[in-house]
């Protein structure tokens, strides 16, 4: 038996989400502000039940609209009720557990869930309370008069929306039904016209009862105070005063020879009995490969003296053995990170303790949420934590009899995700502006089912050879090789600076490869940007061998000889060896077509929500003049292109350094041939390129038109343009 969906309602900005949890493990991803962390929130607030946990703005924004609709009298209008379902898989075994959850004597599902709701108690009573307080307010101000020339006070409540910020947890209640899933599609939407059943109470057994009997939800906070500062509670400064002041009168019974022995041969049989009491736990430690080969190993040692004895606090402590001679440091000495790493295991297991010691009525679920485990983590420890933290919490009690332990983890971290893959993963993704702002859950492991190779396992293998921080980002700029990765940022502060606000993921993927990014980029519809080469290629020699033509990597020129040799962007009947070009967008082949689209075919617009927007960017035809002389091309790659938007300042001797320099060429033609072929030459490294342009002064040289009109884009569709006045401000700040 596992928790294997859950349906969030009107609850923060997750106004109507479904998210399918996997039996083990399920990575919650997003940017930031997409509602991960919200998703535990709620679920301690309704499984707990506790009225005071929430407030109206807890009340996704986007509803708050039908309270005035409401008060106004609308017809078919009502108050927003906030509701949880909890989808259960079970098994025959385990039917005894959930029989109050069972809508009928028939039922033969897979399935049984139960829908927790924060309702209103009576709607019309929740008006009419808000009226009477609205008009007893006014007349209390009407008794107090107001000068004429001022305008009359209206006293709050104001409106009905004011008065529920005050009196919610009074005007609404929880409410329980059971679910019966023949009334429901695969889409976890009803039959019109479905009601459920609601859950009465039932000899003494409430909803609130009958769900907590099912499930423990607990919860660990990516804040963990791990500093070696002595802040704490009163209780903890009351120890300390304590512990000062016998310090202070400690000379006085220094000569105390038998309290000294007996202090030391308490010592040392506590410390016998710690050894032994966190044997287990140290145990499992030791499967996250910490300590390795040269680190401490981790023991617990007391610590009790006549300064310390009387410091609750200070009574044991963590100590690292240095050696097998008994040298020890207490855990002040040891890193962070570290300490971070045996504070969430022992946390975890502390809590996974607690639900195996409730003995009588023990839910049959533990659902654990980890808020970003990253937090003080190196990339390997937090792969060593997330690989193996199933393993430490594995127990006798966790497989045959029924008992299941869930995580749900929350992070930003792209090294998580390279230890699981796509099918754990749960993307979070903001959609709307402003009040109607919400967000839509993703399972990435419906793409893996639904997406064909080797598109899926080049994905998922890329992701683990860059791991890929795809899923945490505003937008994404897919980029042709290291080359363009290397100045992207530079290009990104000269031709687009207000995207330097924005969170962008910058992958390498090549001309060759960029197309199998299209399912993954459309299915999660984050706005991307494709910056690409042309990759011209002589032609077949007809139209059928056209068709034939075999993919190449527009960086490797020997494949590129092989189904085509390379050729000048000019060259009749040229063709395109840049699949991204030819089976995406703008998904043409020949040259000339590339070079006279129109922007417009360019691009896939956003959906509604303004999200999701695709263009893909390449080298076009620009003027050049040089030596009084004027012709139009297009560069190949981006070396080519670079170089023809920044044509003089390339000849330069002083920029010898960018390989773009010829030398002695006959007129403007030759310079332009003599430069493709130097570029395209096995002998030219381009990364040198990218190195030297680094180390030149960025005013000094032109972004590539193409570039500079994709990264204007992205800045645009984003919202995130900078004015020239301010940004041209900043720059003389």
């Amino acid at each position: 038996m596992h928790l294997c969906k859950i349906r969030l309602k009107n609850y923060r900005r997750l106004a109507d989400v479904k998210i399918d949890l996997d039996r083990e493990i399920s990575i919650f991803v997003g940017a930031n502000n997409s509602g991960k962390t919200s998703v535990a929130h709620a679920m301690h607030f309704f499984t707990g039940g506790a009225r005071d946990r929430v407030s109206f703005h807890d009340i996704s924004a986007c509803r708050w609209s039908d309270i005035d609709l409401f008060e106004a009298g609308q017809a078919d209008s009502a108050l927003p009720a906030l509701s949880l379902d909890l989808w259960f898989s079970v098994e025959q075994a385990d039917l005894h557990r959930v029989i109050d959850l069972l809508p009928n004597l028939e039922w033969q599902g897979t399935m049984v869930g139960v829908r927790i709701a924060f309702a209103p108690r009576n709607e019309a009573e929740t008006l009419t309370r808000f009226q009477e307080r609205h008009v007893q307010a006014q007349e209390a101000v009407a008794a107090l008069g107001h000068p004429e020339s001022e305008e009359p006070y209206v006293a709050p409540p104001r409106t009905l929306r004011e008065y529920l910020e005050d009196e919610l947890q009074r005007e609404y209640e929880f409410k329980y039904f059971v679910l019966d899933e023949a009334q429901f599609n695969e889409k976890l939407e009803p039959n019109q016209d479905y009601e459920p059943q609601e859950l009465l109470r039932d000899q003494g057994r409430t909803g609130k009862d009958i769900v907590n009997s099912l499930i423990k939800v607990d919860f660990l906070h990516a804040q963990r105070h791990l500093s070696d500062s002595e802040g704490g509670s009163r209780a903890e400064e009351l120890s300390r005063h304590l512990s000062r002041f016998y310090q202070r009168n400690l000379e006085r019974h220094g000569d105390d020879y038998n309290a000294i022995r007996a202090l030391a041969d308490s010592e040392t049989l506590l410390n016998q009995h710690l050894e032994q009491v966190f044997a287990d736990t140290l145990q499992r430690l030791a499967q996250l490969g910490y300590p390795g080969l040269t680190n401490p190993r981790l023991m617990i040692k007391s610590a009790l003296n006549p300064a310390t004895v009387m410091n609750s606090q200070d009574g044991a402590h963590v100590h690292y053995a240095l050696n097998n001679e008994g040298l020890t440091l207490p855990d002040k000495y040891n890193g962070l990170g570290f300490k971070n790493l045996i504070y969430m295991v022992v946390e975890l297991l502390d809590l996974h303790a607690q639900w195996l010691a409730t003995k009588e009525k023990r839910p049959p679920l533990h659902l654990v949420f980890v808020e970003e485990p990253e937090a003080h983590l190196h990339a390997q420890l937090q792969q060593v934590f997330v690989n193996k933290v199933l393993e430490i919490l594995a127990a006798e009690d966790d497989a045959p009899d029924g008992f299941h332990t869930q995580l749900a983890l929350t992070t930003h971290s792209p090294h998580i995700l390279y230890e699981r893959g796509f099918q754990p993963i749960r993307y979070f993704r903001r959609e709307g502006i402003g009040i109607a702002q919400a967000s839509k859950v993703l399972n990435l492991s419906e793409f893996y089912r639904v997406t064909a190779n080797p598109s899926r396992d080049f994905l998922e293998r890329y992701l683990k050879l860059t791991h890929c921080d795809l899923f945490f980002a505003d937008a994404a700029v897919l980029v042709e090789g290291n080359v363009e990765r290397l100045v992207m940022p530079q290009m990104i502060a000269k031709a687009a600076p207000g995207l330097r606000s924005c969170y962008l993921s910058v992958l390498e993927i090549g001309g060759a490869y960029a197309h199998l990014f299209r399912t993954l980029i459309e299915y999660i519809g984050i706005t991307t940007l494709v910056v690409t080469d042309l990759d011209s290629v002589n032609g077949p020699t007809d139209e059928e061998n056209e068709n034939d033509a075999e993919p190449v990597d527009g960086n490797d020129e020997e494949e590129a000889v092989a189904a085509g040799s390379t050729c000048t962007p000019e060259t009749p009947d040229a063709v395109t060896s840049n699949q991204m070009l030819a089976q995406w967008l703008p998904g043409r082949h020949r040259i000339d077509e590339l070079l006279s689209v129109e922007d417009c075919c360019k691009e896939l617009p956003a959906d509604l929500s303004r999200i999701g927007a695709i263009r893909v960017c390449y080298p076009g035809t620009v003027p050049l003049e040089h030596n009084g002389e004027q012709i139009e091309r297009a560069g190949r790659t981006l070396e080519v292109a670079f170089a023809f938007d920044n044509l003089d300042w390339t000849q330069q001797a002083v920029n010898r350094e960018l390989k773009l320099r010829v030398r002695a060429p006959q007129n403007l033609e030759d310079l332009v041939e003599k430069l493709h072929n130097k570029v395209h030459s096995s002998s030219y490294r381009k990364t040198d390129f990218a190195l030297a342009l680094l180390a030149k002064d960025p005013d000094a040289w032109n972004v590539p038109l193409y570039i500079a009109e994709g990264l204007e884009w992205l800045e645009a569709t984003l919202g995130v343009a900078v004015d020239e006045n301010d940004q041209q401000e900043g720059d003389t700040a």
